[in-house]
C-alpha cells in the first residue's frame, strides 16, 4: 500500500525490535503460513480486547461510527476491537493478522497520539504506491472489512493476482531503511504471495509485518524443547535463546527421545536466531581445526591430553571425525581427559553395601535418587558392581538431575511441571499443556525429591507464552 512519511517513520521504529542476528533470520520467501492467516478462531473477542488494552496506543479507546463506514444495520457505534474481531471472523481471517496489519501500516497499537487519517486508512487498503487513497475505502470499518476480504481472496483465489506462490520475482525497495537493494523472492505459499501483492516490497513493509507478527504473536517455546516445524523434516533444540539444528539422526537419537519432538509453526521457529549445529552423536571423538582431539559428552567437549592418553585409554583413531570450529561452538569446555580417568565416557557404579547407584565421571560420583534415571537419562546403560574402595576414590557431588525438556509430576500431586532452563515451571492448565504440543503419555511420575532438586520458574500460562 501507499507509503507516506508516517509509514516510513513506522518502518524506522520497527528496527528497534531486532538485533542484526534476528534480521539475518528473516526469510522473504516464507513470511507466514496460509493456515495462520485463515485461523479466524485464533482469538476470542475478549482476547482481542485484552491484547489491544495491553498496548500503549489509543486504539483501545477508539469508537467506530457511521463516519468510519459502519453500516446502519450493524448499529450506531462499536469499539475498534469489536470491529476487528467481527470483520475477521465474518471474513474468515485471523484477528491477529488484522492487528499486525494495522500496526505495520499505521502503528495503531503503539501510537499514543494518532491522527484521524491513521484510523481512516488503518489497513492501508485502497492506497496504492504512487497514487492517492481512494475515498471509497475511507473509514476504519471499511478498512477492516476490505483488508480481510482481500487477504481471504489472495489465499483462496491466487490465480487472480500478479504474484503467485512458486514463481520468482525481483522486488525493488525504495522505502527500505535496512536495505534498498533489489531482492529476488520466490513466495513459498499463497499467504506470502498475498503480502507481496498487497505491498510489493521486501523492506520495510513485508519485513515489518514479519517482525511485528513474531514480536506480538510468535509462540514462546520452553528452553530445552525439541521442535519440528510443520511440513519440514529438520529437528531443532531450543537452548540459550537460539534454535540449534540436528545435522544427523545419530546426533538426535543418541541423546534425545524423538517422541518428545513438539510440532511448531514455522513462523514461531523463525522467531529464533540460528545457533551452532548439533552434528555428532553422544561420545563422538572429534578433531578440531587445530589438531586437538576431544570426546563429546552431553553438552561438553573434553580434550584428550595427548596421544599417549588416547592410546592407553583404548580409543580408536579410525573413529575420530574432523570437526569445524562451528561444530565445536555448541559444546562447553570441560576438564581434559588424563590417564587418571577411569571412565572417560561416564559409568553407573553400584555401592556393594547399600545398593545405591552413582554416576561417575571426571573424578566425581553423583547419586541417583530415583529409579526413573535408569529408564530415561541412563536408559540401556549397564550398572557396574563396584567396591567400597573404588567408590571412595570419587568425590561425592549433588545428585543427578533430569535435563531440560522433561515433563514431571510428583507421585503425591497432580500438578505437571516442565523442566526448562534448569528450573521447574508449572503448566497452568491442560489447555496450555496441549497448546505447547506436549503429550500426556510423556509425563513422568517421580519421587517428590526429584522435583525438589529444582527451583521454581515462572509458571507456563497463556500470558507467559505470549509475553516471552
Amino acid at each position: 500500500m501507499k507509503k507516506t512519511i508516517a509509514a516510513i517513520l513506522i518502518a524506522l521504529s520497527a528496527t528497534l525490535f531486532l538485533s542484526p542476528a534476528q534480521a539475518a533470520d528473516f526469510n522473504p520467501n516464507y513470511i507466514i503460513s496460509d493456515a495462520e492467516i485463515l485461523d479466524y478462531n485464533a482469538l476470542t473477542l475478549d482476547e482481542v480486547k485484552n491484547f489491544v488494552a495491553s498496548q500503549p496506543g489509543t486504539l483501545k479507546n477508539y469508537v467506530v461510527t457511521e463516519k468510519d463506514g459502519l453500516p446502519p444495520e450493524v448499529g450506531t457505534s462499536l469499539s475498534a476491537t469489536e470491529v476487528i474481531y467481527d470483520r475477521a471472523v465474518a471474513n474468515k481471517i485471523n484477528p491477529k493478522f488484522l492487528l499486525v496489519l494495522i500496526q505495520k501500516e499505521q502503528s495503531l497499537l503503539t501510537d499514543q497520539n494518532p491522527k484521524q487519517s491513521q484510523y481512516d486508512w488503518a489497513a492501508g487498503y485502497g492506497c496504492p504506491d504512487g497514487g492517492g487513497c481512494n475515498p471509497r475505502w475511507q473509514g476504519f470499518y471499511k478498512q477492516m472489512n476490505s483488508a480481510a476480504l482481500q487477504f481471504y481472496s489472495y489465499i483462496t483465489e491466487p490465480h487472480l493476482y500478479s504474484f503467485k506462490a512458486g514463481q520468482t520475482y525481483t522486488f525493488t525497495n525504495p522505502y527500505g531503511t535496512i536495505s534498498t537493494d533489489n531482492v529476488v523472492v520466490t513466495p513459498a505459499n499463497n499467504a506470502t504471495a498475498g503480502l507481496y501483492n498487497y505491498t510489493p516490497h521486501v523492506y520495510n513493509g513485508n519485513y515489518n509485518f514479519w517482525r511485528f507478527w513474531n514480536h506480538y504473536f510468535s509462540r514462546f517455546i520452553p528452553v530445552g524443547s525439541l521442535v519440528q516445524a510443520d511440513g519440514e523434516a529438520g529437528v531443532w533444540l531450543i537452548k540459550d535463546g537460539l534454535k540449534h539444528p540436528f545435522l544427523s539422526r545419530g546426533a538426535l537419537l543418541s541423546r534425545y527421545d524423538p517422541n518428545k519432538i513438539l510440532p511448531v509453526k514455522k513462523t514461531d521457529l523463525d522467531a529464533y536466531s540460528k545457533g551452532a549445529p548439533i552434528r555428532f552423536p553422544q561420545y563422538s571423538l572429534v578433531r578440531s581445526p587445530q589438531g586437538d582431539i576431544y570426546l563429546l559428552v552431553d553438552d561438553t567437549k573434553r580434550k584428550i591430553q595427548n596421544l599417549e592418553v588416547f592410546r592407553q585409554l583404548g580409543f580408536n583413531s579410525a573413529e575420530v571425525e574432523q570437526a569445524s570450529s562451528e561444530d565445536l561452538a555448541y559444546y562447553a569446555d570441560a576438564n581434559p581427559i588424563t590417564l587418571a580417568e577411569s571412565y572417560p565416557t561416564g559409568a553407573l557404579l553400584q555401592d556393594p553395601a547399600s545398593g545405591g547407584i552413582y554416576y561417575v565421571i571426571d573424578g566425581t560420583k553423583a547419586p541417583l535418587i530415583d529409579a526413573i534415571f535408569l529408564k530415561t537419562k541412563f536408559k540401556n546403560q549397564p550398572v557396574i558392581k563396584s567396591s567400597a574402595n573404588e567408590l571412595a576414590s570419587f568425590e561425592k557431588i549433588d545428585p543427578v538431575k533430569l535435563d531440560d525438556g522433561y515433563l514431571l509430576k510428583a507421585a503425591d500431586s497432580p500438578g505437571v511441571f516442565v523442566i526448562s532452563g534448569g528450573r521447574k515451571r508449572a503448566v497452568a492448565s491442560a489447555q496450555v499443556f496441549e497448546k505447547l504440543g506436549y503429550k500426556w503419555e510423556n509425563v513422568l511420575t517421580v519421587n517428590p525429591r526429584v522435583l525438589a532438586q529444582f527451583d521454581y520458574g515462572e509458571p507456563l500460562t497463556e500470558e507467559a507464552l505470549m509475553r516471552e
